[in-house]
């Protein structure tokens, strides 16, 4: 199987992986929109009732005191789990292009190197096969009877062996790249940067938990784990800045 025929196979099943997360992330914001309709009306008819509670004097007005129910904060943290989820499917998807996208930039790149090292044999071929001929001619011409025919024919015929080698090689590449576009593709400049490497997203990545840090995404090798963890966790950049916090 060449390496074409290798990529499309891969190629193949990624439109039905592709749906199906989709799909997934679907039916997640519908959940997610009917949770939040719900908690909204759910906070607004328990605001109200503080505010009576607060006039009839049945609460005291300490905002310290003053909390929406356990259902209320429930439903707000199912919310959150929702959309994390939804986040997780959607970095998958980006996932599986970005590595089907790697892929063919290395497919590309041995395709290119393969119609060079046929060039390359066809050029040094075509330099190889004037000089064997012209030899074996001058031979011909004194030991054979045709003298200078001899030499003709076989001019001639080296001549048409090397132009149809140099067609055949032509035909190959334009029918290899029929569109004759530099098969070295450049990377996007406009793919976002991401971790302490600057480079762009790849493999499993995780998250700081600090709503203000600058990087957000990092890659698990950069930062040295090999799995999510557990709970919230910061970058050490983000880390260090609040351990500062925390001693002042």
């Amino acid at each position: 199987m060449s390496f074409i025929d290798e990529f499309q196979a891969n190629l193949e099943s990624l439109p039905n992986i592709l749906q199906k997360k989709y799909a997934l992330i679907r039916d997640l914001d519908k959940s997610l929109q009917e949770i939040v309709r719900q908690n909204e009306q759910r906070c607004e008819q328990e605001i109200e009732d503080i505010k009576n509670g607060v006039r009839a004097g049945n609460i005291t007005p300490d905002t310290s005191l003053i909390r929406f129910s356990d259902e209320a904060l429930d439903e707000q943290k199912h919310s959150i789990r929702i959309a994390d989820e939804k986040v997780a499917l959607a970095v998958q998807a980006y996932d599986l292009v970005d590595t089907h996208i790697q892929q063919l930039d290395q497919y590309l790149k041995r395709f290119d190197e393969e119609l060079r090292r046929e060039r390359e044999n066809a050029a040094a071929a075509a330099a190889v096969l004037p000089a064997t001929s012209l030899d074996g001619s001058a031979k011909s011409g004194r030991s054979s009877e045709g003298g200078r025919g001899g030499r003709k024919k076989t001019r001639l015929a080296t001549a048409t062996a090397a132009a149809a080698a140099a067609t055949e090689v032509a035909a190959a590449s334009a029918a290899a790249n029929p569109t004759g576009m530099e098969l070295d593709l450049p990377v996007d400049p406009n793919e976002p940067t991401y971790c302490f490497c600057n480079q762009v997203s790849f493999g499993e990545m995780v998250a700081c938990d600090n709503p203000d840090c600058k990087i957000e995404w990092f890659h698990f090798g950069c930062v040295g784990i090999k799995e999510q963890p557990k709970g919230k966790w910061y970058c050490s950049d983000c880390a260090a800045a609040k351990n500062r916090r925390k001693s002042r």
